[in-house]
């Protein structure tokens, strides 16, 4: 399976939604889990993690992943070739290196990263960025690129990203 994580910040809570689907082309989720949670900080420019990550494993405990599964989160996992970890590689930490993890984000960090893919989707000129931990940065590229949907993001990802922001 494939979990999909994405927080968006109300000024009194977070709210923080799971899509899950069984392949990279799946048209529709298999689940949703969704968690209001107090803001556990504020944001930190090089550290989005501290706010994002407390939320994602909050989530995860109503969530019995399996060996092969995935997640996929909004955001970098690398921050760069100095070895600067992202969300995502703070979360495969957590995860005792046990689920690959895939980020996927909408704007370009402006640190050289070596392992960064960029993928074109749909007619859309502007790229999406996509870092990895525990899996093939290419394998995952090609796949990202045959999700579902015509647009630069993927369908079940814009429908993430529009869940979350339902209060």
């Amino acid at each position: 399976m494939i979990y999909a994580f994405d927080t968006y910040y109300f000024d009194d809570h977070a709210h923080t939604v799971c899509i899950v689907f069984e392949e990279w082309t799946s048209e529709k989720e298999t689940r949703i889990f969704m968690e209001k949670t107090e803001t556990a900080s504020g944001y930190e420019s090089g550290a989005f993690y501290k706010r994002e990550l407390p939320c994602i494993l909050s989530l995860l405990k109503q969530i019995k992943l399996h060996e092969g599964d995935l997640i996929i989160v909004d955001g970098y996992v690398t921050l760069g070739n100095g070895g600067k970890m992202g969300l995502g590689e703070y979360l495969y930490e957590a995860l005792e290196e046990r689920f690959p993890v895939i980020g996927i984000a909408k704007n370009e960090f402006n640190t050289p990263d070596l392992q960064r893919k960029i993928i074109f989707r749909g007619e859309s000129e502007t790229p999406l960025f996509l870092t990895v931990k525990g899996a093939d940065a290419d394998e995952i590229k090609a796949k990202v690129e045959k999700m579902h949907g015509n647009s630069r993001m993927p369908a079940l990802l814009k429908k993430l990203d529009q869940l979350t922001r339902m209060r």
